[in-house]
């Protein structure tokens, strides 16, 4: 009771005095609250405690007022008397001394185990779900949608946006099976973040992006659904280019096809990473019009919100217009300034070409005889009075390692094993005069010869190569003993440069000693022929690839006229076989490939052509399944003859697997092949093959493992063939 009186008057009091009076009021109050405080320790000593009824007087209550206004002097006189000095340091402070309970304890905490059956209720990233209502949609995946609320002006290029936002999303990558809250929760703040970047690419500056969680188009099915991120898309209008500023581009003289190239105008729609594309046709456009010291420098784009517009200036400086002049090399013993010129693909005179330039860099790297090469153009003669500069191409080059040891292991099941192996001088006689060793050891070949090539000779990629050789060849078709001289003059295709013709001409000289293969144990006694041959070549390529064709057809043909002297009789005949492939891709894994050949040798009878130069079939590159030169006329023990005639057919499947990272193709196959003894193909005896194949496909070309079966066998015929080599079949 005396504690609720006390309060009584304590709130009468605060409740209506003044703010200096209840601040006087709350001295007081703390004054008596701390003697009623210290009150049950003096109690111990005089006996008398005080109240907080005799703490407050009834003054105060019955009129605060003027009870708060009582004299100041004699409130502060009572103050300063129960006020302690706060210099005079306590004797001894005020203890409270309270004993510990024996009874209580604290024992360790139990873990709790994890509830496996919690599920999240819903993805909450903060944002309350919103739905346009008719917004067109898109749905990206299964969790994420896009919302396309603007209808005007329309969202230009927006088919493209979506394509691209698809390709770079972090939600699109999730799996949805596996998506869980806290992935998609934190991949839709990445993706709304690139949305911003992709519509300022775009050049929608005012976008916005909302988005919302749960929401999905109008009537879908929300049941049983995986979180969903939807974004509604507000691109505002789309800003244009505004000035276009191209720097000192007008002084060159061809401006109007330069500016052409630059294909940014005034009032075109921006977008910032066409801003790139265009800088780089534009310098691609003054390296292949003359310009070989022009400079760009950095695209600047200033945006102005108000025009809603964006100034574009990109500092062009031409610098002139310029022309070739010569090839200066650095190591002139070595490879000649003169040689190099052959080399290129330009003259003097003509208008510099940037591609030129790098074309000359390639081509003196594919010649093998250098380590590093620099083309760099060099000032001659400036531009002046409307006429072009001259620029001489400095090649500067490092000498590579100039001989090689080479060899290559193949073996076929029917033409057993062949090891060759060869050294080579690249350089021996400069420029690119190469001379090489060669030999052959196997089981029914070997040779050795002597090779001197003469490389980018009178043209580029055109070769002139001398060969003498001797070799020796045991087949089962014939025996021969044979010294030849060759000498051919050729335009290459080659890996640098696949060119659409090419072709070959030239010169041999044969002596050779030839019989055909024993009889009964008997050895049948040996023919000379002395044979002179004028072969040449001629090849249309429209393929793709020289080792490892996709697409196209080639056709080719080969003609050597031959004269031939045997036991004094003469014979004149013309050797000539026409080849034919197509190859046609089905898909990515797919490719279907064809082969079809036709030969003929009118002129002379088939005794009176050495066995070496007659036609025969079979093996690795011809008919599969059968043995090298196996397929044939045959004498009276089953032994092919050779004939006058040639018919090839080939076709094949070439499936890529995923095995290896797609490395690995099955190749199954089909080959058929006829030899008759006259001129025109007869068609007797047709032999097929069939059987299946393995590629590995690597930087320089598949390595082929083909196995195949005869399925027109002789009693002689192995039932399987295998062979090994690099590159395709055909």
């Amino acid at each position: 009771m005396m504690v609720d009186r006390c309060l009584r008057r304590t709130v009468a009091i605060s409740n209506t005095s003044s703010p200096i009076e209840r601040f006087r009021f709350g001295l007081k109050f703390c004054a008596s609250a701390l003697a009623l405080v210290s009150a049950p320790l003096a109690a111990q000593d005089d006996g008398s405690p005080q109240s907080l009824e005799d703490l407050i007087p009834d003054s105060a209550v019955e009129n605060p007022e003027a009870w708060a206004q009582q004299d100041s002097a004699e409130d502060s006189s009572a103050l300063d008397s129960t006020t302690p000095d706060p210099d005079t340091p306590i004797v001894e402070p005020l203890r409270l001394d309270l004993p510990w309970p024996d009874d209580i304890a604290i024992e360790g905490f139990e873990p709790l185990e994890p509830e496996e059956d919690i599920e999240f209720a819903g993805l909450d990233l903060g944002q309350t779900e919103v739905v346009f209502e008719g917004a067109e949609t898109e749905r990206v995946s299964e969790n994420l949608v896009l919302g396309f609320p603007q209808t005007e002006p329309p969202f230009t290029d927006r088919g493209d946006f979506v394509e691209r936002y698809r390709a770079l999303s972090t939600i699109e990558e999730l799996d949805d099976a596996d998506t869980d809250t806290a992935q998609l929760a934190a991949r839709a703040r990445e993706d709304e973040e690139l949305l911003a970047n992709l519509l300022r690419v775009y050049g929608y500056y005012d976008a916005q992006v909302i988005q919302s969680v749960g929401a999905v188009e109008a009537g879908e099915d929300t049941a049983d659904q995986s979180p969903t991120v939807r974004f509604d898309i507000v691109p505002g209008e789309r800003y244009r280019y505004g000035a276009v500023e191209l720097g000192d581009l007008q002084s060159a003289q061809d401006y109007e096809a330069l500016r052409e190239a630059f294909g940014i105008y005034p009032g075109d729609y921006l977008q910032s990473d066409t801003i790139v594309q265009e800088q780089f046709d534009l310098d691609r456009a003054l390296g292949e019009t003359g310009y070989p010291f022009a400079e760009i420098g950095e695209p600047q784009l200033l945006i102005d919100h108000e025009r809603v517009e964006g100034d574009l200036t990109l500092n062009v400086e031409p610098n002139g217009k310029y022309v070739f002049g010569e090839v200066v090399s650095n190591d002139p013993g070595f490879l000649s300034g003169r040689h190099l010129a052959t080399i290129a693909r330009f003259e003097p005179g003509d208008t510099f070409k940037r591609s030129l330039s790098m074309d000359l860099r390639r081509a003196v790297t594919a010649t093998g005889l250098v380590s590093t090469v620099e083309v760099t153009p060099r000032e001659v003669t400036p531009p002046q009075a409307g006429e072009p500069g001259v620029v001489a191409m400095d090649v500067e080059l490092r000498r590579a390692k100039l001989r090689t040891i080479a060899g290559a292991i193949g073996y076929g099941s029917e033409e057993g094993v062949r090891v060759q192996a060869s050294w080579e001088h690249r350089n021996l006689f400069p420029p690119e005069g190469s001379l090489r060793l060669r030999g052959i050891v196997g089981t029914q070949e070997q040779l050795a010869g002597v090779t001197f090539r003469k490389n980018n000779f009178g043209g580029r990629d055109r070769v002139l190569t001398l060969d003498a050789y001797a070799n020796t060849i045991d087949s089962p078709a014939f025996e021969a003993r044979t010294v030849a001289l060759t000498g051919i003059y050729e335009r290459k295709s080659t890996f640098l440069f696949q060119k659409e013709i090419s072709w070959s001409g030239g010169i041999e000289l044969i002596a050779t000693q030839e019989r055909p293969p024993k009889i009964d144990g008997v050895t049948q006694p040996r023919q000379t022929y002395f044979v002179a041959a004028l072969p040449a070549t001629i090849l249309l390529d429209e393929t793709d690839d020289l080792l490892d064709p996709t697409r196209g057809f080639r056709l080719g043909a080969r003609l050597s006229p031959e004269a031939s002297t045997t036991n004094g009789v003469k014979s004149f005949y013309l050797r000539s076989q026409i080849d034919g492939s197509y190859y046609q891709s089905i898909g990515d894994d797919l490719v279907v490939a064809g082969r079809a050949t036709f030969g003929s040798i009118p002129g002379a009878d088939l005794l009176d052509i050495a066995p070496s130069r007659r036609f025969y079939a079979g093996g690795g590159g011809s008919v599969r399944g059968y043995g090298f030169r196996k397929i044939g006329p045959s004498n009276e023990l089953d032994e092919p003859t050779g004939g006058r005639s040639l018919v090839e057919l080939a076709v094949e499947a070439r499936i890529r697997t995923g095995f290896m990272d797609g490395a690995v193709s099955i190749v199954p196959f089909v080959d058929a092949g006829s030899v008759g003894t006259g001129p025109t193909p007869d068609f007797e005896e047709i032999k097929i093959g069939a059987g299946v194949g393995l590629r590995y496909h690597t930087g320089f070309g598949p390595i082929r493992v083909d196995v195949g079966v005869p399925l027109t066998p002789d009693e002689d015929d192995a039932p399987v063939a295998v062979y090994v080599s690099l590159g395709q079949a055909f």
